[in-house]
């Protein structure tokens, strides 16, 4: 059976130009939103790695005897010098090569007010608890992972962190310092 012709008058023309506008016209619309959606997801992506991708912190070497820093990271510090906020703990990530072989690892960090070393206690003193396997290897790489409580009983201060991690003969895989500022 033959398909029934369908007749085209001068009025379904236009009804299927208008209808032909209109679907182009959706079309538009959706490709514009799909492109604020894209920018919108491009700009909050990039804010969130501004974020978390802070720039490292700058440090100077204070006598790593038998060791060598590579790069010292605390989260979060968007600004240097580092402000922390009291009642709050930070991240402190320090990579290092090892120049020894040892079974341990300690750490100790003061803060430095006039020159004056004051003990700053963190939570986990045994480096081979936080990141690192131990025993350690000679020339290896290694990332030591702690936190750095800041009490709300500390004062308002600017001050060198001194932060070392010793080996199993109290010779330092790391001596590192940093200045902080310590906020309400």
């Amino acid at each position: 059976m033959p398909a029934p012709k369908r007749v085209v008058t001068a009025a379904s023309k236009q009804e299927a130009k208008q209808l032909a506008r209109k679907n182009l016209w959706i079309v538009r619309e959706v490709q514009i939103a799909a492109m604020d959606f894209h920018a919108v997801y491009i700009t909050c992506l990039f804010s969130l790695i501004a974020l978390t991708c802070a720039e490292p912190v700058k440090f100077a070497d204070c006598g790593s005897a038998v060791g060598k820093v590579v790069i010292v990271d605390i989260k979060p510090c968007p600004t240097q010098p580092c402000q922390l906020h009291k009642g709050q703990s930070y991240a402190v990530n320090v990579t290092f090569n090892s120049l020894v072989e040892s079974k341990t690892s300690t750490a100790i960090v003061h803060g430095l007010i006039a020159g004056i070393p004051i003990p700053f206690p963190i939570p986990i003193e045994d480096g081979c608890k936080s990141g690192i396997v131990c025993p350690i290897q000679k020339e290896q790489s290694y990332n030591y992972v702690n936190q750095l409580p800041v009490k709300t009983e500390y004062p308002s201060i600017k001050l060198i962190v001194e932060w070392e991690l010793r080996d199993d003969t109290s010779k330092d895989l790391f001596c590192i310092k940093f200045p902080v500022q310590i906020v309400s």
